[in-house]
């Protein structure tokens, strides 16, 4: 087992400085030797079968169990390690990787029942596990960084101006918030713009929050538990940020297709979303066991179809590269600050399971290909104006009425 343990992943791994002890004491390097060293332990000899077996769903796996520990570094240095690899995944694992690829979109096949069972899993946890690492607003999506040194707060709040800027809302505007989470975006908008605006989610935690903050500011921010199939219109705006990896390629044609019938000829649609770069892919098992179930994050060459077929109109595109590896950094060291806590709410596993999940989403934006794109969309020609000025004037203007208002970022009773 050491030997073949050895030889496959000196094989896969080419860069960095990684030392493996193996469950029966044998100590090997691999890599050029370049960056701090990583090393790592095996605890179990099943723990390497399992590895060499099915890497991409094992490793997190007993990381969990506590079968595969981080002596030197953490498991976040160690994924930074195997994640900046030349081959993304290991040759042994391929033909694995094109089972799931044939297979994605079964896993993927989010009728409206499956929809909420899948945002149950991740989204109906003990609320106080986001308190933990959210900002003060519990966004739950990539924040916007508009300096290297912003703090997380500032970087959620620029994010919702970036929104708000592109979306050209004016007072009284009916606006639709798809996957609108805590409602933070939602309670955003009304204030700052007089929007009459509307969220949904399938989130029963995320409803009874969101309902409560738009009640403690008498806003006129509503609040539902729909899917965004069955949602009525027409609205103004249509905005929607974290929730298109939620609805599946097979959906993507009707997804956009809803969207153009509930958005009026002079409206405008944002879609905010997680994208690959470099192509159609399959989710990560242990991802899509674990943490989001029914997920998958589409390529642009995904996306882009199914938005002609609607018979919408691309106004812009915008590419956010690095910023959702900043926010999962400030989201990981926050989780850790406060770890003792998670282990508390749920157990060591849950933990371990969690530490996991932001160290390896962080290092896929910051190693691999991911990143995040802001699509505009309007029904016709002459929406939105022909030059992007437009939205840095948005955003100081939005910037002048935050100063005025001051507004409170607090969840409701807390």
């Amino acid at each position: 087992m050491d030997r073949l343990l050895r030889y496959f992943l000196q094989q896969f791994i080419r860069r960095g400085a990684m030392n493996f002890t193996t469950a029966s004491g044998t100590i090997f390097s691999c890599g050029d030797g370049t960056g701090e060293p990583v090393s790592v332990r095996f605890l179990t000899n099943e723990a390497e079968r399992r590895v060499l077996l099915n890497p991409e769903l094992a490793l997190g796996e007993v990381f969990m169990e506590g079968t595969f520990v981080v002596e030197q570094g953490t498991i976040a240095d160690a994924l930074a390690i195997l994640m900046d690899q030349p081959d993304i995944v290991p040759r042994w694992a391929r033909l694995q990787w094109w089972l799931r690829y044939l297979v994605r979109h079964l896993r993927q096949f989010n009728l409206r029942s499956r929809s909420k069972d899948n945002v149950a899993h991740h989204y109906d946890l003990d609320g106080r596990l986001y308190s933990l690492f959210l900002d003060a607003d519990k966004q739950y999506s990539c924040a916007y960084f508009e300096t290297p040194d912003a703090s997380l707060d500032d970087a959620q709040l620029a994010k919702k101006r970036h929104l708000a800027a592109k979306l050209l809302i004016e007072r009284g505007n009916r606006v639709l918030d798809i996957g609108c989470g805590w409602g933070g975006l939602s309670v955003y908008l009304a204030e700052m713009t007089g929007a009459n605006v509307t969220g949904i989610t399938l989130s029963t935690e995320q409803l009874q929050v969101a309902n409560a903050r738009s009640a403690e500011k008498n806003l006129t921010a509503k609040f539902f538990l729909e899917d965004y199939r069955d949602v009525t219109g027409p609205f103004d705006r249509i905005v929607s940020v974290g929730m298109f990896e939620h609805v599946g390629v097979d959906f993507y044609e009707t997804y956009f297709r809803r969207c153009a019938e509930l958005l009026t000829d002079d409206g405008v649609m944002v879609l905010h979303s997680i994208g690959r770069s470099e192509g159609p892919d399959a989710t990560n098992p242990w991802i899509t066991k674990y943490i989001f179930p029914g997920g998958y994050i589409p390529a642009l060459s995904e996306v882009m179809p199914a938005i002609e077929r609607a018979g919408l109109l691309v106004c812009d595109v915008e590419i956010l590269r690095l910023h959702y590896a900043e926010t999962l950094k400030a989201w990981r060291q926050r989780f850790m600050a406060r770890r003792e806590e998670a282990v508390q709410f749920y157990d060591e596993r849950f933990a371990r399971m969690w530490e996991f999940y932001l160290a390896c989403s962080e290092m896929s934006f910051r190693k691999q290909n991911m990143m995040n794109f802001q699509i505009q969309l309007t029904k016709r020609q002459g929406v939105v104006p022909m030059t992007r000025d437009y939205i840095t004037r948005e955003e100081a203007r939005l910037r002048i009425i935050e100063r005025g208002q001051r507004p409170r970022l607090q969840i409701a009773g807390e």
